[in-house]
Order: C-alpha cells, then structure tokens, then sequence
C-alpha cells in the first residue's frame, strides 16, 4: 500500500461554501481521489492510503496575527513524522495568504507555497528514508463574492496571477506541478471555496496524477 498525504487548507477539509460546515466523506475531494485510486483494489487490501490534513485558514508559512496558528510550514514536520513512511505530498496552500492582513503579492504566495513543497521534499519522510514526491498544486481563481470581502478584500485579480509563479517555482524544485485552476471554478456562494463537483473534478484530476507519478 502506498500512502498519499493531502496538505491544505479549508477547501482540501471539505468547507461548504453553502453552509459552513464540512462536506461528508463521500464529497471530499481526497476521500472522493482515495475511492478513484482503490476502484481496482480488493476491499480488504486498497492500493492507496489517503490522509486527508486540511486546516481551515492554513497560510503557507505566514504566521496569522488574527486566527493564531495556521502556519502550514511549521506544522508541516511533525505531520509527516507522523504519517510516514509517505510517497506523495499532494500541498494545495496559499488561498489564505490572499487575506488583506498579509498585504498579499502573488510571488510571495507562489514563493510561500514553494517553501512548504521544498520541506517536504527534505524531509526524509518517504520509504527508506527518501524523499516523498510532491505535487504543487494552484489554488483555483478565487471568484467575486460579498461574503469574504471583509478578509480578503478583492482579490479576484490577485489570485488569477498566481499560476505562473506557482508553475515555474515547481519547475525550480522539481516537483509536480498541477494547476487546479483548469477543472476546478470556485463557488460564487462565497467565493472562496468549492462546491461539490468542484471536489469531484479535482479528485478526478489528482487521481491520474497519482496514478501517472
């Protein structure tokens, strides 16, 4: 069996732009992958193991002066010592450092996000020792909306510049890089999280990346 760990933020845990409260397991696009990635297994020995780490608020390493700790690259270490031996890091971060409190630049937040994928590349955490194989992904675009505008501001255009920071500083430390952005639009509920086939389509997505590593 082998083990892919899904590091994010709120919409890798499943928030319901709808609501507020988390999807159900059958929605959640790790949980929703981990089904795709065993469909051929036997029941009782599954190819895959998928852990599901998402943090409401998770910066990518920016400490938050308001949510207190959410800093995904100092909690990162102790989650993969727990985890490991781990094969894949799939790291989806970087939504939150959209927030106006961070004076957001997009190459920071590409940069960010970079930091977080190169820890994990060092972290010695893959069988034997090795490193695991990490995918990058960008967050979609996030989409206009009143109901965040309060922490977020408009950050509409901010958000559709990230992609190609974030393709380019994943091509700089070699890891995989997936720009959820092409399958994924996020909700106009709230304009800042998924809806359920927004899940759907990234698992499918995620999954044939996995797959193909």
């Amino acid at each position: 069996m082998k083990t892919i760990l899904c590091y994010g933020d709120s919409n890798t845990w499943g928030y319901d732009p709808l609501t507020g409260n988390r999807y159900d397991h059958k929605t959640r696009w790790p949980m929703v992958m981990a089904r795709l990635l065993n469909r051929d297994s036997p029941p009782d020995d599954p190819a895959w193991w998928v852990i599901e780490e998402g943090l409401n608020g998770r910066t990518s390493c920016r400490e938050d002066p308001i949510e207190g700790d959410k800093n995904g690259l100092r909690q990162l270490f102790p989650i993969l010592e727990s985890h490991k031996p781990i094969d894949v890091v799939a790291v989806m971060l970087g939504t939150n450092d959209l927030k106006l409190r961070f004076n957001p630049v997009p190459y920071d937040i590409a940069q960010g996000a970079q930091r977080v994928v190169t820890a994990a590349q060092e972290s010695k955490t893959g069988p034997g020792d090795s490193a695991p194989k990490v995918i990058m992904v960008c967050p979609p675009p996030t989409v206009k909306s009143e109901a965040f505008t309060h922490i977020f501001g408009d950050c509409v255009e901010f958000s559709r510049k990230l992609e190609p920071f974030y393709r380019q500083l994943a091509k700089e430390c070699g890891a995989v890089f997936f720009d959820a952005g092409i399958c994924v639009k996020t909700s106009g509920a709230d304009g800042i999280h998924f809806a359920p086939e927004g899940h759907l389509a990234l698992a499918q997505a995620m999954a044939d990346i996995v797959r193909n590593l």
